[in-house]
């Protein structure tokens, strides 16, 4: 099982209510992409911000990921909108 620190920003952070929570996730969530699908699987806000019609992005331990990067037993992972520079 995996014990991760999970820090929402932006958009995400107001629609989950909250900054960050603590997940202990089964061993079958092993990528971002499992992560992503094992959130939507909460329902609801959860369901609508990650069902691939919305943009986000995701940082391990502060370095920018994919899909399918693997997730660490521990650590933290940082969920974001796109952020655009001008």
């Amino acid at each position: 099982m995996k014990t991760l620190k999970l820090l929402y920003f932006a958009r995400l952070r107001e629609e989950f209510q909250r900054a960050e929570e603590s997940v202990v996730l089964p061993d079958t969530v092993a990528t971002v992409n499992d992560l992503v699908a094992w959130l939507a699987s909460r329902g609801g806000v959860w369901q609508d911000e990650f069902s691939g019609q919305k943009l986000f992005r995701v940082a391990i331990d502060q370095v920018l990921a994919d899909g399918s990067a693997a997730l660490p037993a521990q650590g933290e992972i940082a969920l974001f909108p796109p952020v655009t520079g001008g």
